[in-house]
């Protein structure tokens, strides 16, 4: 079975073979896929990997808005399609990615065609939206030292952070400096250790505290 018939359960059987037929792409980590200012050409399935975009602002601060992995989808690319706007953000492979990318014609064609089709964007445009108004909520309503130690509590794998501090003020949209200084003090009360592109929870109770 290809991936669309997977993705896209009960779309018809020749618009399967349709997307199906269309050539994968392979791409390496650290890919740049659009920049903000391009207008969006395709719109992009991801089959395996992660993509991240971020938004960056004239001082060089990024902020994170969310990451498209496997059955997940960009809003950026949507609105850009439908919208005829140019992106507002950047798009990164972040580990090694296949996608196929559906031509502007063609997804065009599908969304005014195809109900399974156009119900597969509307309900993965409106699940993302979801998570962008809570990014925002966050960002506005949120203490930048809880934001920061449930990032490090989400991030973690086998108690480490693999992450520089520029990656995670992206992440929960401060300034490096900011981080740099809360690691500093998180560190020197014992609740985490340092190294470079690196942390680890030494105390996951006082961690888990600051979190709330």
């Amino acid at each position: 079975m290809g991936w669309a018939a997977h993705a896209l359960p009960g779309l018809a059987p020749h618009r399967v073979a349709q997307l199906d037929a269309l050539p994968r792409q392979t791409c390496a980590p650290d890919l740049r896929l659009f920049h903000a200012g391009d207008l969006a050409q395709g719109f992009a399935i991801v089959l395996d990997g992660r993509v991240e975009v971020h938004l960056s602002s004239a001082s060089g601060r990024e902020i994170l808005l969310y990451a498209i992995e496997p059955g997940q989808s960009c809003i950026q690319t949507t609105l850009g399609l439908m919208g005829d706007a140019p992106y507002s953000g950047t798009a990164t492979t972040v580990t090694h990615c296949t996608l196929v990318m559906i031509p502007a014609a063609l997804f065009h064609d599908l969304i005014n065609t195809s109900s399974t089709f156009r119900g597969f964007v509307f309900r993965a445009f409106a699940a993302r939206m979801g998570e962008v108004t809570a990014l925002l909520e966050q960002v506005a309503f949120i203490r930048i030292q809880a934001r920061l130690a449930r990032a490090l509590l989400d991030m973690e794998t086998g108690g480490a952070i693999h992450a520089t501090h520029a990656e995670l003020a992206a992440r929960i949209g401060t300034a490096r400096e900011v981080i740099s200084r809360q690691l500093e003090r998180w560190t020197a009360a014992g609740i985490l250790h340092t190294a470079r592109g690196h942390v680890s929870i030494r105390d996951r109770a006082a961690l888990l505290a600051l979190a709330k």
